[in-house]
């Protein structure tokens, strides 16, 4: 498999759950306002959509869209436990949390990342993403150490991706303090820490 990524962009997630099952994969990176890839293919050809993250497959399909990506990744590695059994309760509350992060969450911090966005649009985006945390926080309160269910799944690796842009676009996380700690506490897993460093996003 082949994970199409840009640094520190939603692809993170799907390279942080590739990480975790210790299977071998190979990444590349894309320039996608280029609409380019490493190694100098027309990434457009590769993902009409023109985003990542996108995964080649061994037989040269490729699948897009993070969710869906996730929990492939999920399905083909069962043994890693990044996503509960299909047809419990559990799993459903997986897909409710990565289409909350892809709709709810990650559409609230776009703004933030477009070079075009007004100092009106960009204020107004603190403000949809401090309610998105305010919700988060609620969740995480409760003492939970993960989002879904007992152990780390795909759900983290989205939720902890998205949540984290928190550190690259100005905003401080001391208002909510049980979120601020989950984002501490699946940064230093070893699976985030290899895929950060993949990326250049730490040393």
């Amino acid at each position: 498999m082949k994970l199409f990524y840009k640094p520190g962009a939603c692809s993170l997630a799907s390279h942080i759950a590739l990480c975790e099952t210790g299977a071998t994969f190979e990444i590349e990176k894309v320039d996608t306002d280029l609409g380019r890839a490493e190694t100098g293919n027309d990434y457009g050809a590769i993902n009409p959509n023109g985003y990542v993250p996108a995964l080649q497959l061994e037989d040269g399909e490729v699948l897009t869209e993070g969710a869906a990506v996730l929990q492939y990744i999920a399905s083909c590695f069962p043994e890693a436990g990044l996503a509960p059994q299909t047809t419990t309760l559990e799993r459903a509350r997986l897909q409710e949390t990565l289409n909350w992060v892809a709709a709810e969450l990650h559409k609230a911090f776009s703004p933030l990342f477009n070079t075009q966005s007004s100092d009106a649009a960009k204020e107004a985006a603190r403000v949809a993403v401090a309610a998105k945390f305010d919700r988060l926080e609620t969740q995480l309160s409760d003492g939970r150490e993960w989002i879904v269910g007992s152990r780390f799944s795909v759900a983290d690796a989205y939720l902890f991706t998205v949540a984290n842009w928190a550190n690259f676009t100005g905003i401080n996380l001391s208002g909510w303090p049980s979120l601020a700690e989950y984002i501490t506490r699946v940064a230093v897993r070893p699976s985030v820490l290899k895929a950060m460093k993949s990326e250049g996003l730490v040393q």
